[in-house]
């Protein structure tokens, strides 16, 4: 199994309109685990890992966002993976 661990900020209307929970909801159906969080400057910031696929799937959906979202960027970095053993919403 390849790990894959990535660091994501995404910027437009993307707090008060459900983006964290359905992101927590995505992330646990496709097996990544770390955490998503909202920001000051009103942006999600997030650490994903997990397989490179699933990694993958779940930035993409980041892109598109939640229903009630309206993503603009959609940042990613590569990153290290933290051994989170589950996701979390901050």
């Amino acid at each position: 199994m390849t790990t894959k661990a990535v660091e994501v900020r995404v910027t437009g209307l993307v707090q008060g309109v459900f983006f964290r929970a359905q992101c927590a909801e995505t992330a646990a159906r496709l097996g990544v685990t770390g955490w998503v969080s909202n920001e000051y400057d009103g942006s999600v910031r997030g650490h994903f890992e997990g397989q490179a696929d699933a990694v993958d799937a779940l930035v993409a959906w980041c892109r598109r966002g939640s229903r009630r979202a309206s993503v603009d960027r959609v940042e990613v970095a590569e990153a290290r993976p933290e051994g989170h053993p589950r996701f979390e919403t901050r």
